[in-house]
């Protein structure tokens, strides 16, 4: 399809590919600034889809500002570089984000890239014990093996790690998470060789991982963060002030950014195949294919879809000391770009 053609697409159809909440127009800012370039960052994570057909499919051609792509091989140097100003738009996870807001760095989310994205895995031996005896399992556990659960997750204040503390201390109310278990920093490439080789007993995964765990027959799931808080995000599409106020090459990035949420939903074969070929690092064709099925493959561009949400975490990463206090929605999120497709 021709860009300008799917351009004129998405102004009518943008609205319909990701359902809006109903607050239009009540969050972001803007200016009118101009901008000749701008880097986009990204960390090889399944839930950053959008990056993976913008790049494969050339949507990024269209923007009217020389993109530079840059790869990451972790969250927290994503946060370091874009902080010196050296990334302008990263696909990041949303509790990150809230940290740079928290020390009053200049960003707000353009659009919401994923959501419901991880499922909670554990052995056939905790996931029977957690079906008979729900939120009891991790004292049971502890009486019968004489240790704590040993979890495995990214590290403290990511977005798995909150929603693993949500889950233990809001919705099981079961305790403070680091006295109900034992949880080691594991990163998501690594969590099924861990929980394979026995090092740990469960772990808070993303796709394509939580697919490949799920094909063990050892392996069964405990909970999908789905239900553990509908309709959570995972990672955004933020942007500093510069690109916010360049209204033009905001409203262009976010425009590529629907058309890649709307070639996932209607090509999520093509899709998987673009991340399967820009992630590598063992995620096949195939596996990418399969995890594109799971219910943790939730993929979407309408910031508005995920702002009461995102409220919810930022008022629990404060409980728990990531932030020093929750952040107002209109400090988080810079809608303008994407409304002004609707219009």
């Amino acid at each position: 399809m021709a860009a300008a053609t799917r351009r004129n697409a998405l102004r009518s159809a943008g609205a319909s590919v990701v359902a809006a909440s109903g607050i239009a127009g009540c969050l972001g800012r803007s200016g009118g600034g101009t901008l000749d370039a701008l880097t986009v960052a990204y960390v090889p994570i399944y839930p950053n889809i959008q990056h993976y057909v913008m790049d494969r499919e050339d949507y990024y051609d269209e923007i009217p500002a020389d993109v530079t792509v840059e790869r990451f091989s972790s969250g927290p140097s994503v946060v370091k570089a874009f902080a010196s100003g050296d990334v302008d738009g990263p696909l990041f996870g949303i509790t990150p984000t809230m940290v740079l807001v928290d020390k009053s760095t200049q960003v707000g989310i353009l659009a919401a890239n994923s959501r419901n994205g991880f499922k909670i895995m554990a052995t056939t031996e905790i996931v029977d014990l957690y079906e008979q005896d729900g939120p009891a399992t991790f004292e049971r556990f502890e009486q019968n093996e004489g240790r704590k659960i040993r979890f495995g997750a990214p590290p403290d204040g990511s977005v798995p790690d909150i929603l693993l503390r949500y889950w233990i201390q809001e919705d099981l109310d079961v305790g403070e998470m680091e006295l109900v278990i034992t949880k080691s920093k594991v990163p998501p490439a690594k969590a099924v060789q861990t929980i394979q080789s026995g090092d740990i007993d469960a772990t808070i995964i993303q796709e394509p991982f939580a697919t490949v765990i799920g094909q063990d027959d050892a392996f069964g799931e405990l909970a999908w963060s789905g239900t553990v808080l509908e309709d959570h995000p995972v990672t955004v599409l933020f942007a500093n002030q510069r690109v916010i106020d360049a209204g033009e090459v905001a409203q262009s990035l976010v425009e590529q950014h629907v058309a890649a949420t709307e070639f996932t939903i209607e090509s999520p074969d093509g899709a998987a195949a673009h991340a399967a070929s820009v992630i590598g690092a063992g995620v096949s064709e195939d596996l990418a294919t399969a995890a594109m099925r799971s219910r943790a493959s939730d993929f979407l561009s309408n910031p508005h879809t995920v702002t009461d949400q995102a409220a919810t975490m930022g008022e629990f990463v404060a409980s728990v000391g990531n932030i020093d206090e929750p952040v107002p929605a209109e400090e988080l999120f810079a809608v303008e770009a994407y409304d002004a497709l609707q219009s």
